[in-house]
């Protein structure tokens, strides 16, 4: 809201107020080469291909769908954002937990007799759906994934070349998917044959026509950046994911130069979006820029921002969303576990500052504005109260009390460092205070809020951290990891706050529910404990990485 005012749904009027996002904007398209294959065929043969997604130009959004961004009536519990299109089809008719008839087999087990014929057309749904997320039988899956779309085979191979499409209630071509939970999980399965992986999910234009802005292709990686124009991130966001040909469904399998092209990719569109907006030349077009073009273009930004504020005007966006997920489940019962495919799937946006406020429909306005939410803001006022109530800067309090750690249990026989990674730049430790049972975080030693005050060095550090931390906790058996990242607006006067990396894995027996929404955490463990099993893998990790 304004200066005076608490940032809330609730107005001192006894209304609700809301801000509207209007996503115009255009997105540089910075990569590189054309990938145009078909696809499959519709029903009456029409080939499908894949050229919507390799726009030739800049991609112009000029009529994005509208979202909604509600404050939460108590601010340490986030927003809601409404995707306008979904709410206005679900007028009257609103059933989040309706389930769709997926035309699959059985899904009850209640009158299964398992003596007969155990062909897996005839098993019933909830086990053909943990079959295709347990099974290591490429055989299997193979057949599983036949049973969840229609194919289309080359005659001579017996191997697929496309899926069939058929048309939607509507008259839009879309994959013919005769059960789309069984294919979900085949399809990330990785002993899926790579061929079915990438003519299922992999090859760009399979899963919908979102336009590639971006790609990376170095060193035996290759990554694609695709935009999401109608997000429920306002403004929309772009999703960097490992590419057709770069197949990796295991953290075990990244490079280290597969990290550095994801992070490229986040840093890449951020500076070049952000210089858009403020009329800086970008040096490339339909190409990546290099790491030294990289590094030049953010010193312009930080000019150019400094600039602004001191001729009193305002940026147009001023703090970024950046997080990703690794793995994917769903229960025989139906329920997602987790909301990623099998692959390291990195989303990234821009955020801006604050917008007009509503009371009551597009043209009811209210007399305030409202701050766009962005958890780096709660870090903020926490600092700043911080600092005023005890004189100390928060993060520096933070990394003191990292190194100089003490057990609750005050056994002097066993462990007290919570750090499990470092370098001259960045540490990976264990929080004192861990949401979730196995809960790690990345800081940067210095004071480095955001991407744009990282050098090139620290970027790197940040880069080596995330990937060393992602390996470790598959290492130890975490099978689903969301990864976010909390920072500071890009104009915020506070040189204190630093850019926090969190890594949630999801636990076998407690994957989040009750507790978690009450922000009560549970954990079983004493977190020194937590991470000295880190530190072990990180050393496997290194003693691997130079001996093989």
């Amino acid at each position: 809201m304004n200066k005076n005012f608490p940032q809330t749904c609730v107005a001192p009027t006894g209304e609700f107020v809301y801000g509207i996002h209007k996503p115009r904007y255009t997105a540089p398209n910075l990569r590189q080469n054309d990938y145009i294959v078909t696809l499959g065929h519709g029903p009456d043969q029409t080939k499908i291909d894949n050229a919507d997604n390799f726009p030739a130009d800049n991609v112009h959004v000029a009529a994005s769908t509208w979202v909604f961004e509600i404050p939460n009536a108590f601010p340490f519990m986030g927003a809601t954002f409404v995707l306008k299109t979904y709410a206005d089809g679900a007028v009257g008719k609103a059933n989040p937990f309706e389930r769709k008839d997926e035309g699959g087999p059985a899904r009850s087990l209640e009158k299964y007799e398992p003596a007969g014929d155990l062909s897996l057309e005839n098993l019933p749904h909830p086990l053909l759906l943990a079959l295709a997320k347990t099974s290591s039988n490429p055989q299997n899956l193979v057949k599983l994934a036949n049973l969840s779309c229609r194919f289309e085979f080359d005659p001579k191979t017996d191997l697929p070349l496309g899926i069939s499409y058929a048309r939607t209630e509507r008259g839009d071509l879309r994959p013919a998917l005769l059960d789309e939970h069984l294919f979900d999980l085949v399809s990330n399965n990785p002993f899926l044959p790579d061929i079915y992986k990438q003519h299922m999910v992999l090859i760009p234009g399979v899963q919908g026509k979102s336009p590639i802005v971006g790609e990376y292709a170095e060193a035996g990686t290759h990554l694609w950046e695709y935009l999401r124009e109608n997000s429920y991130i306002p403004w929309g966001h772009y999703a960097a994911n490992m590419a057709h040909d770069s197949i990796r469904y295991k953290i075990g399998s990244l490079t280290e130069q597969d990290i550095i092209g994801l992070r490229h990719l986040y840093y890449q569109r951020i500076y070049v979006q952000l210089a858009i907006e403020l009329d800086i030349i970008v040096p490339a077009k339909r190409r990546p820029l290099s790491r030294d073009e990289l590094e030049d273009l953010r010193h312009c930004l930080l000019v150019k921002i400094r600039q602004t504020e001191k001729q009193g005007g305002k940026l147009p966006f001023n703090a970024t969303i950046w997080g990703q997920n690794f793995g994917f489940d769903l229960s025989p019962s139906g329920y997602r576990l987790n909301a990623s495919h099998q692959q390291i799937h990195q989303q990234f946006a821009l955020v801006p500052p604050c917008l007009p406020a509503f009371k009551g429909g597009e043209n009811e306005t209210s007399q305030c504005t409202l701050s766009a939410y962005t958890q780096g803001d709660l870090v903020a006022r926490f600092c700043k109260e911080y600092k005023e109530k005890t004189g100390r800067d928060f993060f520096e309090t933070y990394l003191h009390a990292i190194q100089n750690n003490k057990r609750m249990d005050g056994r002097a026989d066993q462990e007290n460092d919570l750090i499990f990674y470092q370098d001259e730049n960045v540490l990976a430790f264990v929080p004192k205070a861990q949401r979730s049972q196995g809960e790690v975080q990345i800081m940067p030693r210095g004071g480095y809020g955001n991407i744009l005050e990282t050098d090139t060095p620290v970027r790197s550090s940040l880069d080596r951290a995330i990937l060393i931390a992602m390996k470790v906790l598959e290492s130890l058996g975490a099978e689903m990891i969301t990864i976010y990242e909390i920072s500071k607006r890009f104009d915020h006067p506070d040189e204190g706050q630093r850019l926090i990396c969190c890594l949630l894995p999801k636990h076998p027996q407690s994957p989040g529910g009750l507790s978690e929404g009450m922000q009560r955490w549970i954990i079983g463990h004493y977190p020194e404990d937590f991470a000295r099993a880190c530190r072990d893998e990180a050393q496997k990790i290194r003693e691997k990485e130079t001996y093989g």
